[in-house]
This record gives structure tokens, sequence and C-alpha cells, in this order.
């Protein structure tokens, strides 16, 4: 949460002449706020919607943002398997910052939980990367160049 996969991927998406598919924004359009979701159904209910559109989104030629929750599902995980996964890794100085902008149910404690739920769901990221990425002591540019450069030689 709140590491730019969003941001970063559409500017991938561009560079590679890709369809940028951001699925958190996807769930927003077809089945109103996150924040909503969770509190009308709960976690359980957003994670099962979360599968189905991840499902849906890689059988797209596209650069596809998932939420940081969508490797919780086994499902999920077998699928990403089957794709390129790119794991934008941070030391979260700058997470405070940029989660102040948003309404994430599972943050109710702040960076707290940020920091929990970052240290929980790491190894799953680690397990399924393709390609790691350190965003911490890089600007966005250079972020996307090394991105690139990684793909071209997974080739």
């Amino acid at each position: 949460m709140g590491v730019g996969k969003t941001t970063i991927g559409k500017k991938l998406a561009k560079r590679l002449e890709f369809t940028f598919i951001d699925t958190d924004q996807v769930l927003i359009g077809k089945y109103g706020p996150i924040s909503q979701i969770f509190e009308e159904h709960g976690e359980g209910h957003f994670r099962k919607l979360e599968e189905i559109e991840v499902a849906e989104s890689l059988g797209a030629r596209a650069v596809i943002s998932t939420g940081g929750g969508a490797v919780l599902s086994p499902e999920t995980q077998k699928r990403l398997r089957k794709a390129i996964v790119i794991y934008l890794e941070t030391d979260g100085r700058h997470i405070g910052s940029r989660l102040s902008k948003g309404n994430r149910p599972l943050l109710k404690n702040g960076f707290e939980d940020w920091k929990r739920i970052y240290a929980e769901r790491r190894p799953i990221y680690e397990k399924l990367a393709d390609i790691t990425i350190n965003t911490s002591k890089q600007g966005l540019r250079a972020t996307l160049e090394e991105i690139c450069e990684r793909l071209d030689r997974n080739e």
C-alpha cells in the first residue's frame, strides 16, 4: 500500500504500449468505494471480488496494478505465477505521507498498521516476484528505467 503501483504502472503501460488496469479502480467502478465494501460485506467478500477481478485482468495484454492484499489468495498466487510479477519494495520511509491521502480500511492505526501488514505480506511478495525493484532510494523515473531494463533482460 502506498508504494506507487498505480503511478508506476500507468507509466510502464504507456512505455510498453499496453493497457493499464488498476484492479482496485475496476472494483470501485463496479461495486463502490473499497471502504464501503469492507464495511458492508467484510474483508473476505472484498478479497473474493478482488480474486475474480485479478483473474479477469490477467487475460488482457496489460500492466496490472493489484491491491496489496491480492496476493493473500492462493488462487491469485497460482495465477500470478504465470505472469511477470514486479514487486516494488520499500523501506517505508515515504509511506506515511502517501497514506495520509487515502481512505484505506485496513489502516485504522495508520503507519503502524502499514508496517505490520507489509511485514506479513512481504514473504509472499518476495516469493511471487520475478523482478524486485527497491523504490526507497530512487525516484519515479529511475524506478521506471530500472523496470524496463530488467524486463529487457528477462525476455
